[in-house]
């Protein structure tokens, strides 16, 4: 799989997946780490973070964990990072998840950083209405990674975010290739496949990260499944050749 500035291109994400069944977890992870997947996106919010570092027990040197702070209150949010030490040991990306407090939070995250409890900081939100705050944020220079949606039918990233963690070098992690599942209620025919099918593409989910990740500006998109199989067809999509202007126009009139 091609790696960027966070590690190989396709990563997990785990909202709405195994929560806190371990075994399940355990067997996603597993079959994401042997795909050749290194990072692994939660969040309080998930309620899979003691789950993934139960499934991370005895390979955590082999997985980044990318976690967040998800509340307005300074002692809670102090509480959330003392359960994900205990449970990862160290957090390789800290980020403030949908922009919640984010500047009362930001001086003592910058503080566990110094510090080495935490690597990177970074900051994300769901909506495009919430972009000119991330752009804020991102502004200030003290945040290392942004986490948005794109897809082909959100794509209000490209002209209003993409550019600015471009000019800032700042490392961009793609969540919802799939819009939440919209787009996979309605699966391609095979024939229409075979025009992308010379770039690695297999099936309509692998089309749409090849879609996101043929942006270079893209460093990791985190498709989230319960489904241990999926995880190894998500990884194949993170091996060249990407696709061109071409190709990706006619992934997004697939989307329709």
């Amino acid at each position: 799989m091609e790696e960027r500035r966070l590690g190989p291109v396709v990563g997990l994400g785990t909202w709405n997946t195994f929560r806190d069944d371990t075994a399940l977890a355990r067997a996603v992870v597993e079959t994401a780490l042997a795909a050749g997947v290194r990072c692994f996106d939660t969040s309080p919010m998930y309620g899979s973070e003691r789950a993934l570092g139960a499934a991370l027990e005895g390979r955590r040197d082999k997985a980044a964990v990318l976690t967040k702070i998800w509340t307005p209150s300074a002692d809670d949010a102090r509480r959330q990072l003392e359960d994900q030490l205990a449970w990862f040991g160290h957090i390789e990306v800290e980020q403030v998840h949908n922009l919640v407090a984010w500047e009362q939070h930001l001086p003592w995250l910058e503080a566990e950083r110094d510090a080495g409890r935490v690597g990177e900081l970074g900051v994300t939100h769901y909506s495009s209405s919430a972009f000119s705050e991330l752009a804020r944020a991102l502004r200030t220079e003290r945040f290392r990674t942004l986490q948005i949606p794109l897809n082909p039918h959100e794509r209000t990233a490209e002209r209003e975010l993409l550019p600015l963690a471009a000019e800032l070098d700042i490392a961009v992690i793609v969540m919802e290739p799939f819009d939440s599942g919209a787009l996979l209620r309605r699966q391609p025919r095979a024939e229409e496949l075979a025009p992308p099918r010379p770039f690695g593409i297999e099936t309509w989910p692998q089309a749409l990260l090849k879609w996101v990740l043929s942006d270079p500006r893209v460093d990791l998109v985190i498709p989230a499944t319960s489904k241990p199989g999926r995880t190894a067809e998500n990884a194949a999509a993170g091996e060249p050749p990407w696709l061109g202007p071409e190709e990706r126009a006619y992934v997004e009139r697939l989307a329709g």
